[in-house]
């Protein structure tokens, strides 16, 4: 009995062994989207896209779309259909945004200016995955009037990327009409964009999109100085008032 009674302990041993060596193994696997809810698969493109805001081109057909489907603040009374893109290669990452909007102005005619209280969409990211490293902003207008800035150290180092960094930029907007005045009825417009993995390795640590990667990012659609104003989302940001500067609620962005 007792040899019996010692060889069950050493087999409760073993197993509890092999059982902790297991679950430690699980938790060094784990990956950050393991925690997100919201995360897109960016496909990699062999040829770069030509920027001319067409959304329905060969190369954004065969690409997935995100949704804007979240809000800040109450919900708005004008809640816009707005859905997002994103393409890499070895050279940039694209970006391309669609919106079925109402009360649509574009007031801002500078690089760097308040951009947000115009009809306005908005993509920030980490580019890595963590948000520790900091983030950058890139925001533009209806009319393809832009807004780049970054955050390091918590928010302690900041700015506007360097005007030289500027001409790396593709930008291309599809409305053409004038919008210093609100439009009010139904209007469709889209914005389409490159960002050169140049210029941000420039402000902070970057991991150059490959398969695998993983970079944090949300995008947002806005309307300040509009008639009927609104802050939407795409990965819910838990505020009481519309704010996005708030790395702490990105999705998760994947690099197939």
């Amino acid at each position: 009995m007792i040899r019996s009674a010692s060889k069950m302990v050493f087999l409760l041993l073993i197993s509890l062994f092999f059982i902790n060596c297991h679950s430690t193994g699980m938790k060094k696997e784990k990956h950050v989207s393991d925690d997100i809810q919201y995360s897109y698969r960016v496909k990699r493109s062999l040829n770069p896209p030509g920027i001319d805001a067409d959304w329905h081109k060969e190369i954004w057909e065969e690409t997935a779309s995100l949704s804007l489907d979240n809000f800040m603040g109450d919900r708005p009374e004008h809640f816009p259909p707005t859905r997002a893109k994103l393409r890499y290669d070895d050279e940039n990452i694209y970006v391309i945004f669609t919106v079925s909007d109402r009360y649509v102005k574009a007031v801002e005619k500078k690089i760097n200016g308040k951009v947000w209280q115009d009809s306005c969409v908005e993509f920030f990211f980490s580019p890595g995955p963590d948000t520790e490293r900091g983030y950058f902003n890139f925001e533009l207008n209806c009319k393809g009037v832009f807004l780049f800035h970054y955050h390091t150290d918590s928010g302690r180092t900041e700015g506007p990327v360097a005007e030289k960094d500027y001409e790396q930029i593709k930008v291309a907007y599809s409305l053409k009409r004038d919008a210093e005045e609100e439009i009010k009825e139904p209007v469709e417009w889209t914005v389409e964009y490159s960002i050169s993995f140049d210029i941000l390795d420039k402000y902070m640590k970057v991991e150059k999109p490959a398969p695998g990667v993983q970079w944090r990012a949300n995008f947002y659609k806005c309307a300040d100085k509009t008639s009927h104003p609104h802050w939407l989302t795409w990965a819910p940001v838990d505020h009481p008032t519309p704010k996005f500067h708030l790395p702490e609620f990105f999705g998760l962005l994947e690099f197939e």
